[in-house]
């Protein structure tokens, strides 16, 4: 219930609110930022691990396994080719019988120490060069790393890929069929199609249901109607009769809606059956038309801002999600003085209907869960005059059979912006 008082409020609201302006792209405020608490220097250096991904992780530890495995080979080389130097090289100095015996010892000495600098020059050239071979090997052994951790990780990409793709409309052929050995990826790989098999069973049992419970009972509900209508066509029926019989009309057309409402929702979630050239822009100038007299009803004033907007998909339920959206704008708005704004068009290369209403204030909390079947704004399957509650339902399940996708925020000054976005042509 609204208070006098808030619907007052709410009137003035939509008297002075403007309509939605701009491109109609806008998901809504940002969230409020706050400063970040200081981190020492410990923490950032614990959270590093958290940041680098497991491709780069992967590339690092092979880099390092291959650069101490060449740093160790290196020193044993040292220590090899230093052994071999100082056992194979030794210098003898032949010299005259009547040589001094000072500079015979003189002599002896000097070719000592050219024998030891000679062997050092030659430790120290192979350090040098063996620290910059290690230093261009360890580069090439960082992209050879990179390449592979790029090639071990492609199946997981490929299965992220696919998870990606997936909806209920792709379940029944979208797979991942990884090729290769029987190792550790592929029983993963495996594994995660034999779900997305049972998944789609479950889903396509879900929507058989649906459907054959909705024909099964439209039948009792058309022999309803008409028993009622024959009755009370009856001239000599008493007016309780009467009464009576338009109650149960009125909650046997409501019964009827419903069940529509259900087959529509379980076709919408099937793959689409029909896929040709539709203009948004006609297919919103027939619901703007079709709704313009439950809007006149109401005191709500229609506002169109209609642009060629080419796509893919099914007219049909394309226009059945845009009058979805008019026809809760008008139920939803504020009892006078009501507006809706529709506008279609293309941003960025994207298909864009924007649905704008005044009405009641809707906390940002409770918009997601309007999409759910059978929900309404502070009710569940309760206070359902207005209707059954599929209605957003069916605008998303129509809006992701098509690939696109639906959003809505809470407008400033009441109500709500629905804003649609589809694959343009």
């Amino acid at each position: 219930m609204i208070s006098p008082h808030s619907e007052r409020k709410a009137a003035r609201a939509a008297a002075q609110a403007p309509p939605p302006n701009g491109p109609p792209v806008w998901d809504g405020p940002p969230p409020p930022s706050y400063a970040p608490a200081p981190r020492t220097t410990m923490e950032r250096v614990k959270d590093l691990p958290g940041k680098v991904s497991i491709r780069w992780r992967l590339t690092l530890t092979y880099s390092a396994m291959f650069f101490v495995a060449g740093a160790l080979l290196l020193v044993v080389m040292y220590f090899i080719v230093r052994a071999v130097l100082y056992t194979g090289f030794e210098y003898r100095l032949r010299l005259p019988g009547d040589t001094p015996a000072e500079l015979a010892s003189y002599l002896e000495t000097q070719v000592k120490l050219l024998r030891v600098n000679g062997i050092n020059e030659v430790l120290d050239t192979l350090v040098r060069q063996s620290i910059l071979a290690l230093l261009g090997v360890g580069i090439l052994a960082l992209i050879l790393g990179y390449l592979v951790a790029d090639r071990a990780l492609r199946p997981v990409s490929q299965m992220t890929s696919t998870a990606r793709k997936l909806s209920e409309s792709t379940l029944a052929h979208q797979r991942i069929a990884l090729s290769g050995p029987d190792d550790e990826l592929k029983e993963l790989a495996d594994t995660f199609d034999d779900m997305l098999t049972r998944l789609n069973v479950a889903f396509d049992a879900q929507r058989r249901f649906v459907a054959n419970a909705s024909h099964e009972l439209r039948t009792p509900l058309t022999i309803n109607r008409t028993v009622l209508e024959i009755a009370l066509s009856d001239p000599e029926a008493s007016p309780d009769l009467k009464a009576m019989g338009r109650t149960l009309l009125e909650v046997n057309a409501r019964n009827e809606k419903l069940i529509e409402g259900l087959l529509l929702l379980a076709r919408s979630e099937r793959e689409l059956a029909v896929r040709k050239p539709v203009d948004v822009k006609d297919v919103a100038q027939t619901a703007v038309e079709q709704v313009t007299p439950f809007a006149e009803e109401h005191g709500v004033t229609l506002t169109t801002e209609l642009v060629s907007a080419p796509t893919i998909g099914d007219p049909v339920l394309l226009e059945r999600s845009v009058s979805n959206l008019l026809e809760n704008a008008v139920k939803y708005n504020v009892p006078e003085n009501g507006k809706v704004w529709i506008r279609t068009g293309m941003v960025d290369g994207a298909l864009v209907v924007q649905v704008a209403n005044t009405g009641q204030h809707v906390p940002a909390y409770e918009v997601n869960s309007l999409f759910e079947p059978f929900r309404r704004l502070n009710a569940d399957r309760v206070d359902s005059a207005k209707g059954a509650g599929l209605g957003l339902s069916i605008v998303r399940a129509v809006v992701q059979a098509h690939g696109g996708n639906v959003n809505a925020v809470p407008r400033e000054g009441g109500g709500l912006v629905v804003t649609i976005r589809l694959p343009g042509r």
